[in-house]
């Protein structure tokens, strides 16, 4: 049924981008449900520091994760408010806290690397490839890996 849709462009993925901690990162847009300000964030007891607490989205409850946190860096003292890029994973709803966002990007995926042996161990175990752009490497998000790794797995 949808390969009418996507017959036209096969081998081209659309990524959302967006700056975490000065990196260029890239979702693949089909996993991007929306892109929002969080706004009153409800911390949760107990909860691990990369979780920054549950909102309500629309209705949804939304888990928002301080990607600086689950990368290991640090908190951004810039004092501007982050932004959020709504993920699903099995029917749960996230929002993941990002810097900035970018723009969506068109590459084709034969231009995806595996990892280079010198990424960031914290951002390798997230990430799904990378794509050199001019002067840039942006690092492939992997959302499910992204929401299924643990805290104490992202110690390098």
């Amino acid at each position: 049924m949808t390969d009418t849709i996507d017959s036209t462009e096969r081998g081209v993925t659309e990524y959302v981008t967006a700056m975490i901690g000065g990196q260029l990162f890239g979702l693949p847009i089909a996993r991007v449900q929306d892109v929002f300000m969080p706004e009153r964030l409800t911390r949760v007891p107990l909860a691990t520091s990369d979780v920054a607490g549950v909102l309500n989205l629309r209705g949804r409850i939304v888990t928002a994760i301080d990607m600086r946190a689950r990368l290991g860096l640090p908190k951004n003292e810039d004092g501007r408010p982050p932004m959020a890029v709504g993920v699903d994973l099995r029917g749960e709803s996230y929002g993941l806290l990002i810097d900035a966002i970018g723009e969506v990007l068109k590459l084709p995926d034969d231009g995806r690397e595996v990892n280079p042996v010198n990424l960031d161990p914290r951002m390798s175990k997230m990430a799904g490839g990378v794509h050199r752009l001019d002067g840039q490497l942006m690092v492939v998000l992997d959302v499910d890996r992204v929401l299924e790794i643990a805290p104490d797995m992202l110690a390098a």
